[in-house]
């Protein structure tokens, strides 16, 4: 199971609730201000790292979008827009577009491409392409062959130009277009993880204890992760009681909202045939 399945599993048993983690509010203020904003990410899924939970910090993210962004951001290359990003979110940066087209567009992402599909987007709305011919241009990009994209500069250029947009700005967009393709992510790829990020992080601030537990239990092998975790638990004032021949299951469980109790399978060396 999932920490997620092991999650609402273990509040069926305790709550008597039953969770559709697919239909929960994706608009939970407190998840975003608690959780993200705050970069207490332990145990949320692709939001653990130092390097990410700093970039969270300074952030500070409020919707779904900018999850996703940050998921498509923090990566070798496009990671070095990230202090932009949050400059242009927060106004110390202006947003500036190249051309009015362009901001539905890139509005979401404050003027930053950071997608596969805006690329392609940018190529069918300014230069005329279809999205077959947008999506080999954006590969070409990619991979820098420059042939090819030569010959698509003409191509865009010219579909720009009967779109009666000046031969200058659609220049400047098709390099605009060039310097991110090679990074660009796809979006529909960093949404899928996001929205599961977001689903452990909701479980993480609803049901804390429960989350917690469901998380250790699913890493009771990994010592250094352990650690992590535990600590995380101090932090949110849940207590783990010490190993106990007479209390302890051998999995970690839940003796209150406050108390966990130490799994036996976690003391070194043991594992669950010696527990059984």
């Amino acid at each position: 199971l999932t920490v997620i399945d092991k999650t609402v599993k273990l509040i069926k048993s305790r709550h008597k609730k039953d969770i559709d983690i697919a239909k929960i509010s994706l608009d939970d203020k407190d998840v975003y201000e608690n959780i993200f904003s705050s970069a207490h990410t332990i145990g949320v899924f692709q939001f653990e790292s130092e390097g990410m939970r700093e970039y969270l910090s300074k952030l500070k993210p409020s919707c779904i979008e900018d999850i996703i962004s940050l998921t498509a951001l923090y990566r070798p290359g496009p990671m070095a827009n990230i202090p932009e990003f949050i400059d242009r979110k927060d106004g110390k940066t202006d947003i500036k577009y190249l051309h009015d087209s362009l901001q539905n567009i890139l509005k979401e992402t404050y003027g930053i491409i950071i997608y596969q599909e805006q690329v392609m987007q940018i190529a069918s709305i300014i230069g005329g392409f279809t999205l077959a011919e947008a999506d080999i241009m954006r590969r070409a990009m990619g991979k820098k062959k420059k042939n090819l994209m030569a010959s698509f500069k003409v191509q865009f250029v010219e579909g720009a130009i009967k779109k009666k947009i000046s031969k200058k700005i659609a220049v400047e967009i098709f390099e605009l277009l060039e310097k991110f393709a090679q990074y660009g992510f796809n979006k529909s790829h960093a949404a899928a993880y996001s929205i599961i990020a977001y689903q452990t992080a909701w479980l993480k601030h609803h049901y804390a204890v429960e989350f917690l537990t469901a998380n250790i239990s699913s890493d009771i092998n990994d010592t250094d992760r352990l650690i992590k975790l535990l600590g995380d638990a101090r932090r949110l004032n849940i207590k783990i009681n010490p190993p106990h021949i007479n209390l302890s299951e051998p999995d970690f469980n839940i003796l209150d909202n406050h108390t966990i109790q130490y799994g036996l399978a976690a003391v070194k060396n043991i594992g669950y045939k010696g527990v059984e």
